[in-house]
């Protein structure tokens, strides 16, 4: 069994992801899944110079270890490539002028208007049997949908129990590439778990859907059985939506550059695991004590008193 750690370089690493990243690796220790640490950096304009080292440099910090890595995704470009190329040669996939203000003003009548992923209404989608030209890949006018199939994919996520999705009338065709071919985040994340032996994927619940459409790329590029899905309720606000600056500087490097302890930060997020009040705790302590069972199915509150005990002792 093997899992992996995957942050990205377009942000910091912050108590949310942070939560996320410490029950993925407790899981991993206590059930003896190796752990790959991966960093997931093909997102070019969002990247942020220095955030993958300092992700792994706070990842240490916290206690957490892995086993492989770190991988960086832009150092193996080929097997995406060759993905897209696959799939636009079966026919799955073609390609899209569309701007996103353009998808907007054609979604502003849809029944999913308003939605935080605005749904494509297949502006660019060839009459069936139409084969699209993989030489086309390096155009930096297009981007690149598959033909999602209206059809709902159902699948036992090991925490939230039984759950159903329908991309085509979530999303409609999803990219796949971005302009001048560089892979989206669902096909790369499917690419990158087949190819390295992914079998456990322990993530945040605002990835849920994405699930359904990585199952049918993993169908479409006959890769084989997909990995066990385990999403995790993600932690928000107080005005219940999911951590940002809006809600204060929730950064872990915040915190550490203010002299907190790392076994601090632990003690909240185990607090948030169904530890009890918090207290503060060794890695080996969470990993000890840490129980799957006691893991709510709610979504974790940062409350202003959460913030006050993480801190009292720089104060």
């Amino acid at each position: 069994m093997r899992t992996r750690l995957a942050p990205s370089p377009t942000g910091a690493l912050h108590l949310g992801n942070a939560r996320t990243f410490l029950v993925n690796w407790a899981l991993a220790r206590q059930r003896g899944w190796r752990v790959l640490l991966r960093i997931d950096d093909l997102d070019g304009p969002r990247i942020k110079p220095g955030a993958a080292e300092e992700a792994i440099d706070l990842l240490r910090w916290l206690g957490l270890d892995w086993d492989e890595g770190p991988r960086f995704q832009s150092a193996h470009p080929q097997p995406y490539r060759d993905a897209l190329v696959a799939l636009i040669e079966a026919g799955h996939a073609y390609p899209c002028r569309c701007t996103r203000s353009q998808i907007l003003a054609a979604s502003l009548s849809a029944p999913h208007a308003g939605d935080h992923e605005l749904r494509y209404p297949g502006t660019c989608r060839p009459p069936a049997g139409q084969q699209a030209d993989a030489a086309q890949l390096d155009d930096p006018s297009l981007a690149w949908r598959l033909r999602t199939p209206d059809t709902t994919i159902t699948f036992a996520d090991q925490f939230l129990g039984s759950q159903a999705f329908n991309p085509q009338r979530e999303v409609g065709d999803f990219l796949i590439a971005t302009k001048g071919g560089q892979p989206s985040y669902q096909l790369a994340v499917v690419v990158d778990d087949a190819c390295q032996g992914v079998t456990q994927v322990v993530r945040g619940a605002d990835l849920l859907a994405s699930t359904a459409r990585q199952m049918i790329l993993y169908q479409r590029l006959g890769l084989g059985t997909p990995p066990t899905y385990t999403h995790l309720p993600i932690v928000v606000g107080e005005d219940g939506r999911r951590l940002a600056k809006r809600h204060g500087d929730t950064r872990i490097d915040h915190y550490r550059k203010q002299g907190i302890r790392p076994e601090r930060v632990l003690g909240l997020l185990a607090a948030w695991c169904g530890f009890g009040p918090p207290q503060p705790l060794s890695r080996e302590d969470f990993l000890d004590r840490f129980s799957f069972d006691a893991v709510s199915t709610d979504r974790v509150t940062l409350t202003p008193a959460d913030e006050a005990w993480l801190v009292a002792e720089s104060i």
